[in-house]
Formats: C-alpha cells, sequence, structure tokens
C-alpha cells in the first residue's frame, strides 16, 4: 500500500484526477502522467491476485488506457482539483472490487 491509499480512494470516489509519479518497467525509468483513479485490488489481465492500483492514464498512446501499478512502483500521488467522468473512459466495463457509486459506471 501506499502511504496515501487513503487520499486515492477518496479521489476514485469524488472522480477527481491525480498526478502519479512511477517507475515504469517498459520505459525503464519514472514517468510523470495524470490519471484518473479507477480502483485499488486484485483484477484487470494479470493472474497473479497482486493489489494494484488501476488508473486511466489520459497521456497513453496504447489502445488500453489503463495502468496496473504495484504500490512499490508509485513514488508520489497527488489528488487534483479537476473532475473527471468515468463514462468518457468506459469505466463500465469491468467489475470492481472497491465498491463505489459511479451512477450506470458502478
Amino acid at each position: 500500500m501506499i502511504p496515501n491509499q487513503d487520499r486515492f480512494i477518496e479521489a476514485m470516489h469524488e472522480k477527481k484526477k491525480v498526478s502519479a509519479k512511477f517507475y515504469s518497467q517498459a520505459d525503464s525509468g519514472f514517468l510523470n502522467r495524470i490519471c484518473a483513479p479507477l480502483d485499488y485490488g486484485p483484477a484487470g489481465e494479470t493472474q497473479d491476485e497482486l493489489n494494484r492500483y488501476w488508473l486511466w492514464d489520459y497521456e497513453s498512446n496504447l489502445d488500453g488506457h489503463t495502468l496496473g501499478l504495484l504500490p512499490a512502483q508509485i513514488v508520489d500521488l497527488r489528488v487534483l482539483g479537476e473532475v473527471f467522468d468515468p463514462a468518457q473512459f468506459g469505466a463500465k466495463l469491468r467489475s470492481w472490487p472497491t465498491p463505489r457509486d459511479w451512477g450506470s459506471c458502478s
């Protein structure tokens, strides 16, 4: 778990964007991204059942903008004042380990 786990969960519930600094194994270095916090827990394409921070990366060049980061990868996470709309990135397409009230995207 990251030190400000509660802030991540709070930002997810309030639909607030976050600034995440993390180590990218694919890039062999640190990246800073503006993201929407989607969830925390074991989910997604991984089969190892490790808890990850799931984020929607607005800056990604890949087809899937979803990041699944292990706690050790995240070096800084700050909640921003800007609100996101889960419907804009098809957030309804998965089941969430962490309950939330996102209306039709829950």
